[in-house]
């Protein structure tokens, strides 16, 4: 079984040594989105809520292109700048799983790329 690189114009691409998601198997995994707009390749105005919406809009274009979405979601990992931005983030969050919510991590770090507020990266299946 080969590894298959996921890619996608609709999400921002890897501003690294890294890809948006690779598949295994009916197995998705991404990388960390932050909230770039994909279009311009800079970070989204607003506070969490705005950051937010555009990190799961990028999840959601990856899980896409790989023929999956959010109803195939296993498990995310979310991290967080700062953790009083918990029930804002969760807010945004919970509107895109509704009922299908996976298993999930999230946790403050000390920094993110590019100062964001907000990473999120799943594993998923197709």
């Amino acid at each position: 079984m080969a590894k298959q690189i996921v890619a996608t114009d609709k999400a921002p691409a890897a501003i690294g040594p890294y890809v948006q998601a690779t598949r295994l198997g009916d197995l998705i995994f991404t990388s960390g989105q932050i909230p770039l707009d994909p279009s311009t390749m800079e970070i989204v105005a607003g506070g969490i809520e705005a950051q937010a919406e555009q990190v799961m809009k990028n999840l959601i274009a990856i899980l896409d292109q790989a023929g999956s979405g959010t109803a195939k979601v296993l498990k995310t990992t979310c991290f967080l700048s700062d953790m009083n931005h918990f029930a804002a983030f969760n807010q945004v969050y919970a509107k895109y799983f509704g009922d299908s919510a996976p298993a999930r991590s999230c946790v403050e770090v000390a920094r993110l790329p590019k100062d964001v507020l907000v990473e999120v990266e799943a594993i998923a299946y197709v």
